[in-house]
């Protein structure tokens, strides 16, 4: 066969992903968060966007998204004649030489010196920096933080440590120290790096281990619980053997813990009890990585005629519109062709960008709605009656893509008189019912089971096969390893050690 070059011409289709198809897609899955901060990189890059704090008002939106920018004139002289010394003076109701005596020396200063050559220290109003924004003693240093656990530490440190290699022995010790208290960094790592003995080392743990809150800078659980029971007097030989036996305690085997502490059932009953009172986590009383906290994108009320009302947060949604004013301005000046073509992507992009919010949330709104209409069961009566939700029955409802559907739910929260749940929560699989009763979701059966355990009596501890028995009985056909699976996501213990854990609780209690 001969091989030859030759042309052909042929016809297909493909999608073709363009940059702003792409920004688009991304701006979907965003957490309202992290749209925030996308978009104040693009009022950061961009010219032609400004943000607005308020709504707009009816009639000041010329198009999609565009200012008209028309300040009042009148209201524009009357702010420049406030700044006058005779407008200031009108405000204040006194002179401007109206001065403390303590002040008049700088003032003349600043008239016969000017503000170039004031000095840094001691400026008019005090202090350092002599501004509110900038220098080690401006106005943000007034503000007060949470005390971290390792400003804590360290403070502790000054006072019990005097020797300076010490001191540097413990300084490294705490940043090794996690937010829960718990020191991370082996302690072979810190002689070698510091260039010291592994002995010296320890020395200086034994003192920082000594400092509040107790059982910080513990290795494990066990030294961590075994320095709060010392600070307390209570480490004594069987807790000890408790403490080294802590996954027998996790298993809640109380008669395997009695034979290794060699104590009674009185015993043991208290020394759980002790350990229950005791701080795994020392340093979480202190400030660390400060929690966010979860913001709905949507509302969801009750309407008069029993319907729901779905609303977006408007607290969600950041507003920027496009400064045609300044476009018009700006183009008129631009002479190269460079500055031209910058301009105009500046304002396609900023054109897109409004655009792109506007769809989102539109989009966002679409699937909260059909989301309700689904669930609306749940919203009248609670989780019992949550029924089986997937994807694909949100996307042939809207319209839309399942891919979509999934990148508008990611990220994103629903409050309403229940609470707040995630968007994904609301979609889970479908147990089959008994006989041809309709389907159930997986968290209402997940909820039956929990609330089943919660009402067990202390004499009666359901099984996993007795629940399997009960919820068929109420016309839920589920497995035993279904059961299991549902019970361990729930971090609910088997029916042996829910068992173990009610008779040592009506022992304690006698």
């Amino acid at each position: 066969m001969a091989m030859m070059p030759r042309m052909e011409l042929r016809q297909g289709q493909s999608l073709v992903m363009t940059p702003q198809l792409l920004q688009a897609i991304k701006l979907l899955q965003l957490s309202h968060l992290e749209l925030q901060s996308f978009v104040e990189g693009e009022l950061e890059r961009n010219p032609l966007l400004e943000r607005t704090d308020e709504a707009p008002e009816p009639g000041s939106l010329n198009g999609a998204g565009e200012s008209p920018h028309t300040a009042d004139a009148e209201t524009y002289a009357r702010a420049e004649s406030l700044n006058t010394q005779e407008g200031m003076e009108g405000r204040l109701g006194t002179g401007l030489d109206n001065v403390f005596q303590n002040e008049q020396p700088q003032a003349a200063r600043l008239e016969t010196q000017g503000a170039d050559s004031l000095p840094i220290i001691g400026g008019a109003y005090g202090g350092s920096g002599g501004s509110f924004e900038e220098g080690p003693d401006g106005f943000e240093n007034g503000l007060t933080s949470e005390l971290s656990l390792h400003d804590h530490l360290r403070a502790q440190l000054d006072l019990a440590i005097t020797a300076p290699a010490e001191r540097l022995i413990g300084s490294h010790i705490i940043d090794g120290v996690d937010d829960s208290g718990y020191l991370t960094e082996p302690l072979p790592d810190i002689a070698e790096r510091l260039g010291v003995d592994l002995a010296r080392v320890e020395a200086v743990l034994a003192v920082v281990q000594g400092f509040d809150p107790s059982g910080v800078a513990a290795r494990d659980v066990s030294e961590c619980l075994a320095i709060q029971l010392r600070d307390r007097n209570r480490y004594d030989p069987a807790m000890q053997a408790l403490l080294a036996n802590l996954p027998l305690l996790a298993r809640r085997d109380y008669a395997a813990l009695k034979r290794v502490c060699g104590v009674d059932d009185e015993d043991i009953a208290d020394m759980v009890a002790e350990i229950r009172r005791l701080d795994p986590k020392p340093g979480r009383a202190f400030g660390g990585s400060a929690a966010e906290t979860v913001v709905p994108d949507v509302f969801i009320r009750a309407a008069p005629d029993g319907s729901w009302l779905v609303d977006l947060n408007p607290d969600t949604l950041p507003r920027v519109l496009v400064n045609q004013t300044y476009h018009a301005r700006v183009s008129k000046v631009a002479r190269s062709d460079a500055d031209k073509a910058f301009i105009a992507e500046c304002l396609q992009t900023a054109n897109w960008l409004t655009r792109s919010l506007e769809q989102r949330a539109r989009t966002i709104l679409k699937v909260a709605s059909e989301i309700v209409r689904q669930q609306d069961g749940f919203f009248a009566h609670g989780v019992e009656h949550l029924r089986p939700l997937n994807l694909k029955t949100v996307a042939d409802a809207i319209g839309m893509h399942e891919s979509t559907v999934s990148r508008v739910t990611s990220n994103k929260y629903l409050a309403c008189s229940r609470g707040v749940f995630e968007m994904k929560y609301f979609f889970s699989a479908a147990i089959a019912a008994t006989g041809y009763g309709e389907a159930h979701s997986a968290e209402a059966v997940r909820h039956r089971i929990k609330q089943m355990i919660d009402e067990e009596a202390p004499g009666d501890v359901l099984s996993d096969d007795a629940i399997v028995v009960k919820l068929k009985g109420s016309g839920i056909e589920i497995a035993r390893r279904t059961v299991a699976k549902y019970r361990e996501s729930l971090r609910i213990p088997s029916s042996m050690e829910r068992r173990r854990e009610k008779a040592a609780m009506a022992l304690a209690g006698r």
